[in-house]
């Protein structure tokens, strides 16, 4: 029902969106068009619903999909933000504060700003004038 009900929003600008029947056994779409179309444009919009489905359908299976993933993501996130006096007194937490985000072999945590600098340092600034 969720990807049914995705689906049907996309479509409520440009056509009137009507279900029926039983959610558990079988669910029946009828689309409208707001404005008269011919027959087939509307078979065009039913065809575009179709996929629509089929989109918000593989969404949902791929957030199902990933889920565990996602809440290990965010869990370690938080983890990493508490205080080191907190992660101490925690069992199976402490083995995480003991990285060191400032051990960073690729430089990816040093700031733009230092890096353009250490990069202009090793250039010589270009004397004379420019042609005209």
């Amino acid at each position: 029902m969720e990807a049914i009900y995705a689906a049907a929003y996309i479509f409520v600008s440009r056509a009137y969106v009507y279900l029926d029947g039983d959610p558990a056994k079988e669910i029946n779409v009828f689309l409208k068009g707001k404005e008269k179309m011919k027959p087939q444009e509307l078979k065009s919009l039913q065809g575009e619903f179709l996929n629509e489905l089929l989109n918000y359908l593989i969404r949902l299976e791929t957030t199902r999909v990933n889920q565990k993933i996602r809440e290990y993501v965010v869990a370690s996130a938080l983890v990493s933000a508490l205080p080191q006096e907190i992660l101490a007194g925690a069992p199976g937490l402490s083995d995480m504060s003991k990285r060191d985000w400032q051990n960073d072999p690729l430089g990816i945590a040093v700031p733009w700003e230092k890096r353009k600098k250490q990069k202009n340092a090793g250039k010589k600034k270009k004397t004379g004038k420019r042609a005209r």
